[in-house]
Order: structure tokens, then sequence, then C-alpha cells
């Protein structure tokens, strides 16, 4: 499932996707997928993309939240819970700074 939605972030060209592995810090999920749209219509086309290509592989998304200001949606995915998001709201709430204190810095999806 994290390659299917990678894959759809690519093609919707999301922006500055990163991942976080969250297990041992939470029993809500394994991994969170934080990525950027340009705008609130490309925020919402991402998110649609996600839930697309999760439908396509056998999975419903367990909730899809924010989808009307779509400054920020979330898809949850069960282990995998995807966030897309405006850069302003990105950075106001610095998701990869909540989740990796003490760790590293947070690696590019497609880094490595």
């Amino acid at each position: 499932m994290r390659q299917r939605v990678l894959l759809a972030l690519d093609e919707l060209k999301a922006k500055d996707v990163h991942e976080i592995d969250v297990r041992g810090k939470t029993s809500i999920a394994d991994i969170l997928i934080i990525a950027s749209g340009t705008s609130t219509r490309h925020v919402k086309s991402i998110a649609d993309e996600v839930v697309k290509y999760a439908k396509k592989a056998g999975m419903m998304p367990l909730g899809v939240e924010g989808q009307r200001e779509a400054e920020w949606v979330l898809v949850d995915l069960g282990d995998i819970i995807v966030h897309v998001m405006l850069p302003r709201i990105r950075e106001f709430y610095g998701l990869e700074r909540l989740w990796t204190v003490g760790d590293d810095m947070p690696k590019a999806a497609n880094a490595g």
C-alpha cells in the first residue's frame, strides 16, 4: 500500500513528500506520509488520487477529513496516514518536527 500511495502522490506531482516511521511512538499508524499541494484544488486532487489508488488496491480508507476546505486533507488508510497540505499550513503545524523530536530529520520519500 505504501508504494501505491507514493505512486499516487507522484502521479499528481505532490511536492516535498516525506515519510515518517512512527512505529513505537504511537499506535494510530505505522507510517505518516506528508506532502504538499500548490493550491486547495491541488491538495484535494492529490488526496482524491490517494483514495482512488487505495480503492483500486482493495483498501477502503477508514476516513478522509478536510476535503471541503482542502488546506489540509488527511486520508486514513489504517497503518498509513497521508497528510496533504498547503505549504503554509504544513509549516504552521510542523508535523515533521512533532513526530521526529529526538530522531534524525525525516527522509524524503523518493530519496534512497
